[in-house]
């Protein structure tokens, strides 16, 4: 056998044969095309995995602004959470979801629309207005950075996951069914020449042993009429000449002769 890794247990036929390196020929052509999805997935996660570093950047710098704000209203005008929840009846933001397709993989999107709403206007209208005013923009721009750094982060684990099956199909075909196939076809064309060897060698055998069997039967039609022709030369009839007494001329008497 040619292969020496593992092979699939299948009878050497050349149907066999066609059939297994249809299946390599598929293999390696889906082989391509997840190799090709696989670079695609992992530049989109790398363009993903530095939006979220900035994203997360932005949102601790965010955050520190929206604190200090906060810090100032608290200041200014004292505890005003009764008043916003007496305000707030009507949602200022909503999240809505989108879906993108990258190379047959569904990445879900967040996108904010900030809805007008209660402004909350007349809050600290008596003092610290615009610390309110200020405080309240920051902390929108927050929840604007908040849901593109969860867009994100969805998009990102959902690529990591998908990107890590796709490696593990890419490998196993790379180093497992690939290799099985190819294994697998020289076991069969070693198998076929094999089995063509011995055809050719029973073809030799019987064309010998016909040839041996027609000089046989040659010499043996040459013997018979050998024979035929000795058995017809022991039955034929003496020679005239003989019969006639002429075979011994010194013992005759002549005639006497007249010249």
């Amino acid at each position: 056998m040619s292969g020496t890794g593992p092979r699939e247990n299948i009878f050497p036929t050349r149907m066999a044969l066609t059939n297994t390196k249809t299946r390599l020929k598929g293999a390696q052509t889906g082989h391509s095309l997840l190799a090709k999805k696989r670079d695609a997935l992992t530049t989109r996660f790398r363009a993903i995995l530095r939006k979220v570093d900035e994203a997360k950047r932005k949102m601790g710098r965010v955050m520190q602004l929206a604190s200090f704000s906060m810090a100032e209203v608290t200041y200014a005008t004292g505890d005003i959470s009764y008043l916003v929840q007496e305000q707030a009846r009507v949602a200022s933001f909503k999240v809505k979801a989108k879906q993108e397709n990258v190379s047959g993989v569904v990445l879900p999107a967040f996108e904010v629309d900030r809805s007008p709403g209660t402004e909350f206007s007349l809050t600290g209208l008596g003092r610290g207005g615009q610390q309110v005013l200020r405080s309240k923009e920051v902390y929108a721009k927050a929840v604007e950075t908040l849901v593109e750094l969860a867009s994100l982060q969805t998009a990102f684990m959902i690529l990591d996951e998908v990107i890590r099956a796709t490696n593990r199909r890419v490998n196993a075909i790379e180093h497992v069914v690939i290799p099985r196939l190819d294994n697998t076809i020289k076991y069969i064309m070693s198998e076929l020449d094999e089995m063509d060897r011995e055809e050719f060698f029973r073809l030799k055998k019987v064309q010998g042993k016909k040839k041996r069997d027609a000089d046989a039967a040659e010499v043996k039609r040459k013997a018979e009429e050998a024979e035929s022709g000795e058995a017809a030369a022991a039955v034929a009839p003496p020679d005239p000449v003989d019969e006639a007494g002429t075979g011994d001329l010194l013992s005759s008497k002549d005639e006497d002769v007249i010249f």
